[in-house]
């Protein structure tokens, strides 16, 4: 089991007080969801507060919430670490997503402004732009800006809230699966295809368009974890 080093990186250190708690928990969502703290790594209190310049008071909060998430994994004798996404779980992590955004796909493509679908369209341009030279980070900003943008248009608050709380699971194997040009390609024409549909409006096909491109994200994050995909979605 690997452990978080503070070492010299001080790319993760916390520049100001206010809104503290979620800071923290920001961070470590990131560096979770891009691999930096990889699944099954020991998080070590004293380490962690040297590297993000907080004080543990801070950091516990943070990690609570995390916890709270099942971002990270409390063992006894063994302390906290980053929970493992198994097979079990991603599949339960997707056939939500397939549920929840396959919602907002229909509800985006009913109440979107016109400003909204063209930003949307902006951001697969700019995930396109991030899979031409991978960057987790890159794409991980990148991919949450677009579905800031389609939970904003659909305008489901409970639906948003729901799939903020697993994307940063679902990011931890999309970022291997999209490691793969080939499936970072397909995934590209699959997010414009759904926006073809977003821009004419039709609810049905945005829907259908939405889950297909769930479910092959499926099928690659769990040949990347070495699964079979067991039950369709």
């Amino acid at each position: 089991m690997s452990v978080i080093k503070s070492g010299a990186d001080e790319s993760l250190r916390i520049q100001s007080l206010p809104g503290l708690r979620e800071q923290v928990a920001e961070r470590l969502r990131m560096a979770i969801a891009t691999g930096r703290f990889p699944p099954g790594a020991r998080l070590i209190e004293r380490e962690l507060c040297e590297m993000l310049g907080v004080s543990r008071t801070s950091l516990r909060e943070a990690l609570r919430e995390l916890q709270t998430d099942g971002l990270i994994t409390l063992q006894p004798n063994k302390g906290l670490s980053v929970s493992v996404v198994t097979a079990e779980i991603a599949q339960s992590i997707y056939q939500v997503r397939a549920a929840l955004e396959g919602l907002a796909a229909r509800l985006f493509a009913r109440h979107a402004s016109d400003e909204q679908i063209r930003a949307l369209r902006e951001s697969v341009d700019r995930l396109a732009e991030v899979y031409q030279d991978f960057s987790a980070d890159a794409f991980i900003a990148a991919k949450t800006r677009f579905y800031d943008i389609l939970l904003e248009g659909a305008g489901n608050e409970v639906a948003a809230d729901m799939l903020k709380r697993i994307h940063t699971r679902a990011s931890q194997l999309r970022v291997v699966s999209l490691s793969s040009a080939s499936r970072a390609k397909q995934s590209i024409r699959e997010l414009s295809e759904f926006l073809d549909a977003l821009e004419a409006r039709d609810e049905e096909l945005a829907y259908r368009l939405c889950v297909a491109h769930i479910e092959a994200a499926a099928t690659a994050a769990l040949k990347s974890i070495g699964q079979p995909r067991s039950a369709p979605l």
